[in-house]
């Protein structure tokens, strides 16, 4: 009975879910409801799915409204009509355009305008499928209006959008935030009525009884409606299911692709490989997965085409087919990949591709898609109210003080609060949680077989692609299966690299980076993975992974495929991490493991690993069928469809071990470890895939270390800063020059062993004088003097400054001081012109001034690249003003085990951690005098007392350790030193 319910996915408006709107009409005894969000139909696949477990008919539509203004409520027929509406809507939303008063034609759906908007329009043509809407607030006004005789045409439209009081106080909040006002100037028409509440049927229709004429053409209106989406067991693949014509057109494809592809992959392929590519081409044929793989492949085969480099990942990397087709580079017969947990015959979805491209590349690799597929889309994803956003917005809608709402932002306890911000603090915890905003998933991207309109309305952000307005777990389970296309730094690094190397040393031997299998040889660099020497090394270089390959002493690149998921919080919090490298480094200690695990995964000594592993230990230790087995391994990645589905496996898992004679002490254990995978396992493949790409990464580090960091510092650095990357250049032996006017760009560039920062580091200064200086450059040639640059470059005396401060005119060999005095009088001198292009016709004599001998200090070149760069090339221990105490260096660690000493450290990175009790601990990384590192670790007892506060240096007092044979300090004192004033202030 009622035609017009929001959810809170009527963004800012709507107080409760989809799943709570039914449980309220299941509790009024409604047997039939319309969700009718605002401009929205993210909630609509969900409330039909979720309508079924309950038993009430679901019928879907949408509330069209500029701002808060109704001007009409449609609601879809059938399938047909829910496209209608979805395509309607979306050509408002990537308009940004204003709803009309009156509705389109829409001939599979039921258009309802509200009563009030009737009569301020004084409509009286109706078409057949155009109705009244008439709420119980309104019934009254009926019985005295003309539209009294228009009773064939009503409907009750009795709006849902509270069901208290409280949810009212909450609406109203919302509307606040909405409309970034305080409450009490929230203008009443922002606003739903009281009354804007579900009454039982039988209560609705007690208001309506003096027009039962009404109450049926609103039953007739539920009763013509009918939506049908396919979930749970009537689910089925809504992705583009051909890529060619046809399923046996596909099929063919697919099979000649291998047949001409096997070779270059395997030149003399084994009984082995020929085996696995058979049983691969058999199982896909018959989960018809064929065109999952062609469009991937039509995908990477244009990418390659482009020159654009990627990385194939996820389960995808199990697959010999992907492997031979190139949408992978991991060889799944060389690592003994699992298949099964790629793609086995009880797995509905189809398989996981990730793939990678380089961050600059992404969107073209986006557009191609959208170009290249009929009905595609990105995925949206909804951020949500979190605590101290919620706080901040309520406390400025409250109209409270900054200072109490940062109070309150910050988690103190509440009974340090007055009565009004003991209201933020409760109204805040019944928005917590609440969708905010709708945005775009970050990778997932779908190409299906029926128009995106059949599913969801659509929006454009700002990069100019279409996205609807659902989530990837709705998707999932209406059978709507992501691509995921990524962008990552770590390629572009790459593909940089090559070209500056190309470019700085034009007679170097030409690189293969697809060499890999001479990379994993190469004894120089997998010295680098052993020694921490992987700074700019995508996905091996942060200080955890430094630390774990220097334990593990890695040194080949299966050892590499196990650090990448070893380093994972399942693994680590196992206890199974420091487990794995005591048997690594020590066989004796393998012993320990139970040899039946053993047995099963014998490369890692009988620990689980990877996701595979789960699967493995269900399988072969538990018993555990291979369905069985994905569920599980599926819900340990938190992705497990039914909970009660888990939680059955579970219980089999301990009743077969039982049965197979295992006692209760090993079950548990073993249980426990795989239950610390939950959502941190990789599959192997997928490490595999990154292993890959480090290697390729530390072949160019090793050989070609200054093209290396540079492409590094100008695609953004990684998990360090930029002025540590400058480091790390430094100690590759670069020479580094500040940015200057005839020999950077805008980016770093190389020239031989120099890199020359690029303009892009000066902070303030414009992208445009940026581009007229380095196109006036290559025009006209290199500047000769500062005047030179002057007459050419039209640029004001503040952009100027910049250049001449941090040093951009060094090669004139005059102070700066003395330039910024000379461009003060030129640029003072000259008389502004729009004309910034016109050229001179004759060159005039400029006046010349003698000026004082100026002072200036080394000190003040400091502060002007501290000010300018956010960094300085100065070395910082240059700079410490207080004296240093007797103290050791980094490589000395080893000699003071157990010792307490003193180290001086510029800070590298820093981070807080918690133990195991929920306790604060802070893990830091630092470089000494000589530029090596050392890992310090303030514990609970001292990590309050001893903050870190900023880059710089510290002095760190502690004791020294060894874990594995790679020593840091635990922390007893530490302090930041300060440095030399600026002589200016």
């Amino acid at each position: 009975m009622y035609l017009n319910c929001h959810t809170y996915y009527s963004l800012r408006f709507g107080t409760f879910s989809e799943v709570t709107l039914l449980e309220l009409a299941q509790k009024k005894n409604i047997d039939a409801l319309v969700l009718t969000d605002i401009n929205t139909t993210s909630a609509c696949m969900n409330f039909v799915q979720q309508s079924k477990k309950i038993g009430i008919k679901a019928i879907v539509g949408v509330d069209f409204r500029n701002a808060a203004l109704q001007q009409f409520v449609c609601i879809a027929k059938n399938n047909t009509g829910f496209y209608e509406i979805n395509n309607y809507l979306s050509s408002f939303l990537e308009t940004k355009s204003v709803i009309p008063d009156r509705c389109k034609t829409l001939h599979n759906t039921f258009v309802i305008y509200p009563f009030e908007k009737v009569l301020q329009l004084q409509i009286n043509d109706l078409k057949e499928n155009e109705f009244i809407g008439v709420s119980v607030e309104e019934v009254k006004k009926l019985k005295f209006s003309y539209l009294k005789k228009y009773c064939h045409k009503i409907v009750i439209q009795q709006q849902v959008t509270i069901r208290n009081q409280r949810d009212f106080n909450t609406h109203r909040l919302l509307r606040a935030i909405d409309n970034n006002t305080l409450l009490s100037k929230l203008n009443l028409s922002e606003q739903c009525l009281r009354t804007d509440v579900m009454h039982s049927k039988k209560d609705l229709e007690n208001y309506f009884e003096e027009f039962p004429e009404v109450i049926n053409n609103t039953k007739n209106i539920l009763n013509g409606c009918s939506i049908h989406f396919g979930f749970d067991v009537e689910r089925s693949s809504q992705n583009q299911d051909v890529y060619l014509d046809s399923f046996e057109s596909d099929l063919k494809m697919l099979k000649d692709l291998c047949d001409k592809m096997l070779y270059k992959r395997y030149p003399n392929p084994s009984e082995k490989v020929v085996q696995r590519l058979d049983k691969e081409l058999k199982v896909i044929e018959e989960l018809r997965f064929v065109s999952f793989f062609l469009i991937n492949y039509d995908i990477v085969s244009y990418a390659n085409s482009q020159g654009f480099f990627h990385v194939g990942r996820g389960s995808g990397a199990n697959s010999i087919v992907a492997y031979i087709i190139g949408i992978t580079d991991v060889d799944p017969v060389e690592l003994n990949l699992y298949f099964e947990r790629f793609i086995n015959p009880y797995r509905a979805s189809p398989p996981d591709f990730d793939i990678d491209f380089s961050w600059k590349d992404r969107d073209l690799m986006t557009s191609y898609i959208f170009n290249r597929f009929k009905n595609v889309a990105l995925l949206a994803t909804y951020n949500t109210f979190k605590y101290r956003a919620v706080v901040r917005e309520i406390g400025k809608v409250f109209g409270l003080p900054k200072e109490e709402i940062d109070k309150l932002s910050k988690g103190a306890s509440s009974s340090k609060f007055d009565e009004m911000s003991q209201l933020v603090l409760k109204y805040g915890k019944l928005i917590e949680g609440f969708p905010n905003y709708v945005s775009v998933h970050s990778a997932g991207i779908l190409i299906l077989k029926k128009p995106i309109h059949y599913y969801s309305a659509t929006f454009l952000p700002p990069k100019g692609f279409i996205t609807v307005q659902f989530d990837m777990y709705i998707a999932d389970d209406v059978g709507i299966f992501k691509f995921d296309i990524l962008g990552q730094r770590g390629l572009a690094k790459i593909k940089d690299a090559l070209a500056i190397i190309k470019e700085n040393q034009p007679n170097a031997p030409k690189i293969d980076i697809y060499d890999i299998d001479r990379f994993k040889n190469d004894e120089n660099i997998n010295n680098l993975l052993k020694t921490g020497g992987a700074i700019g090394a995508y996905y091996v270089e942060s200080p955890a992974m430094r630390g774990l390959m220097q334990k593990l002493q890695t040194n080949t690149y299966l050892e590499l495929v196990a650090a990448s998921s070893i380093i994972r919080p399942g693994v680590s919090s196992s206890g199974m991490k420091d487990e794995y490298i005591k048997r690594h480094r020590n066989p004796v200690q393998r012993k320990n493991a139970h040899p039946i695990l053993l047995k099963i995964m014998p490369e890692t000594y009988g620990v689980m690993v990877y996701q595979e592993d789960v699967m493995r230990v269900a399988h072969e230790f538990a018993g555990l069928d291979l369905g069985e087995a994905d569920v599980l391994r599926r819900g340990m990645s938190g992705k497990y469809r039914s909970k009660k589905e888990f939680e059955a496996v579970e219980q089999k898992f301990i009743k077969n071990c039982r049965a197979k004679g295992f006692d209760d002490p090993l079950i548990t254990d073993v249980w426990n470890q795989i239950k610390s995978f939950a959502g941190y396992a990789f599959a192997k493949g997928h490490s595999a895939s990154y292993a890959v790409e480090s290697y390729q990464s530390l072949f160019l580090k090793c050989y070609y270390p200054i093209e290396f960091m540079c492409a590094v510092l100008n695609n953004g650095g990684g998990f360090y800063s930029a002025e540590h990357y400058i480091h790390e250049a430094k100690m590759q032996g670069a020479i580094i020059e500040l940015p200057c006017i005839n020999l950077s760009d805008h980016a770093n560039c190389v020239r031989d062993e120099t890199i020359y920062l690029g303009f892009g580091y000066l902070k303030n200064l414009e992208s445009l004088v940026i581009q007229h200086i380095l196109s006036e450059r290559q025009v006209h040639g290199l500047f000769t003097s500062l005047d030179d640059f002057i007459n050419r470059v039209f640029i004001s005396i503040e952009q100027l400054t910049i250049l001449i401060r941090i040093g951009a005119f060094r090669f004139t060999k005059i102070p700066k001081k003395n330039l910024l005095w000379q461009a003060t009088f030129r640029l003072k001198a000259q008389k502004p012109s729009n004309l910034k292009d016109q050229i001179d016709l004759f060159k005039l004599k400029q006046s010349s001034f003698t000026l004082p001998k100026l002072k200036n200090h080394w000190i003040e070149q400091v502060y002007d690249e501290l000010e300018l760069l956010g960094f300085t090339l100065y070395d910082l221990f240059d700079l410490v003003d207080e004296k240093y105490c007797k103290h050791i260096l980094a490589s000395e660690m080893q000699n003071h085990l157990n010792q307490n000493v003193l180290l001086y450290g510029k800070l590298v990175t820093t981070r807080f951690n918690k133990t195991a009790q929920g306790k604060l601990m802070r893990l830091s990384t630092f470089i000494d005098k000589k530029g090596h590192y050392f890992d310090a670790v303030h514990f609970t007892n001292v990590v309050h007392d001893y903050p870190i506060s900023g880059m710089g240096i510290y002095a760190c007092y502690g004791k020294i350790t060894d874990r594995f044979g790679f020593c840091s300090m635990n922390i007893i004192k530490s302090k930041k030193l300060g440095i030399l004033c600026d002589p200016r202030s």
